[in-house]
């Protein structure tokens, strides 16, 4: 059965730049070790289609293929990373890197205030920094295959959570509302996205908070005392 805008699916997939063939990403163990990858959380990526978790053309591609099946797909910059903007590069005064205790080198990236960078030039106090996403400019190439569509709902919930927490909380869900139990610090996460897992997957979400598996330990020791 042909996959569907709005369907979840588990995929598995290598991304690979068309100018030499360099894998940039991919989710299979095999070809992350043959790359030198790390390969810890290697695994199948459990999306939703349309719902932007993969680049734009990558996204669009899915519909209409079927699980089981091996695909290959050609994207330009537009429709992958974006093309390259010169106004994406921009001259910082080095003393912001020198207060994170970053020596800014030509040739490294790093994170600067959430966004992946490369330093293009440091000299006379300034730096010269490129925020253009390292892929943007060039053509790509995806090799994937949809391993099955998913249906159950938990797996969908955890899959959107991986995606947008970066995390995956336990949950219980009432009444048509996904109750996450979060630690304190993880509410405005939940609050953020909350709109997100209604437009998905037509569901309301709340948290509920818990406490800290530490300060839990430490109670549970002081009263059997």
């Amino acid at each position: 059965m042909a996959i569907k805008k709005g369907d979840f699916i588990e995929i598995e997939f290598t991304g690979k730049i068309k100018d030499g063939g360099e894998v940039f990403d991919t989710n299979v163990k095999r070809v992350a070790e043959e790359n030198n990858f790390e390969i810890k959380n290697i695994k199948p990526f459990i999306l939703a289609i349309g719902q932007k978790m993969l680049p734009k053309g990558f996204d669009e591609d899915l519909e209409g293929k079927e699980a089981g099946k091996e695909y290959t797909l050609e994207l330009k910059p537009e429709e992958a990373f974006g093309k390259r903007n010169r106004e994406m590069i921009k001259m910082i005064p080095t003393k912001r890197f020198l207060e994170q205790r970053i020596n800014p080198e030509r040739g490294m990236q790093l994170s600067l205030d959430g966004q992946l960078v490369k330093v293009l030039s440091n000299s006379g106090g300034r730096t010269l920094v490129d925020f253009n996403n390292p892929l943007a400019g060039k053509e790509v190439i995806y090799e994937y295959k949809i391993l099955r569509e998913v249906k159950d709902q938990k797996e969908k919930i955890d899959g959107l959570q991986d995606f947008l927490f970066k995390k995956v909380f336990d949950f219980e869900i009432k009444n048509q509302k996904i109750i996450f139990k979060v630690e304190k610090q993880f509410e405005p996460f939940v609050k953020v996205f909350s709109s997100k897992f209604k437009e998905v997957l037509g569901l309301e979400v709340n948290a509920e908070i818990i406490e800290k598996k530490k300060e839990k330990q430490k109670k549970e020791k002081n009263n059997s005392t």
